[in-house]
């Protein structure tokens, strides 16, 4: 029988996944010298992006991709913004975006549109009707980054990246649950084993992976 597109997808990414995590058990070192505790811990908004709010008005959205990541690692260079919306919302949120001055530059291939705003910045919005979706965008509203914006909660973020599984989203994952505090990863746990069971494997040995890059994990290896 014939894949379809999703589940084709859905073995692509797991094993573009396998073959990261391989390789970075095989070249993993202890570390001895590297970034500060200090400066993994920092949480910074050096790059202002457009806060959506007036423009989407009562559209729920939240903040994904790398611009969400520094709420939970330190920030790094991205040349968009991604949000996250409900597919259900898609008519109501072009619309508002068109009345803003947004223009509409294409469809993404994972679902949504790419945009650009009056003042040139891209955003991607991302359409999704996972489970987790309704959840994630309520907790959004009172999860914020430095700037204010409404940030996708660790735990739907997690099954966003565990989801594509590019590299650049692995090595999100290492750095961000490396990270994380006991609470945070009991929750990312829960959504994944709820939500992407078959990811539980994967995700264990990607904190583990995680942690030996933390400062002083030298000591533990």
């Amino acid at each position: 029988m014939e894949l379809l597109p999703h589940d084709r997808a859905t073995l692509i990414a797991a094993e573009r996944r396998r073959r990261f995590l391989e390789l970075a058990w095989r070249r993993h070192r202890p570390a001895r010298a590297g970034s500060s505790a200090a400066l993994l811990a920092a949480r910074t908004s050096r790059v202002r992006w457009p806060d959506l709010h007036d423009v989407l008005g009562s559209v729920p959205w939240a903040v994904c991709g790398a611009v969400a990541t520094r709420l939970y690692m330190p920030e790094r260079a991205t040349a968009d913004l991604d949000i996250v919306i409900h597919r259900r919302s898609h008519q109501a949120a072009h619309q508002l975006l068109r009345q803003s001055g947004y223009r509409l530059q294409g469809d993404l291939s994972i679902g949504g549109s790419s945009w650009r705003s009056p003042t040139g910045d891209e955003i991607d919005v991302i359409e999704r009707d996972d489970p987790w979706v309704a959840e994630a965008l309520n907790r959004a509203g009172i999860n914020r980054d430095v700037q204010g914006l409404p940030i996708l909660p660790l735990p739907f973020l997690v099954l966003m990246k565990l989801q594509a599984s590019r590299a650049q989203d692995l090595a999100d994952l290492l750095r961000m649950l490396g990270a994380a505090g006991d609470q945070a990863l009991g929750e990312v746990r829960q959504a994944v084993r709820q939500y992407a069971a078959s990811d539980v494997q994967d995700l264990e040995s990607i904190i583990e992976l995680g942690r030996l890059e933390q400062p002083g994990d030298e000591d533990r290896a």
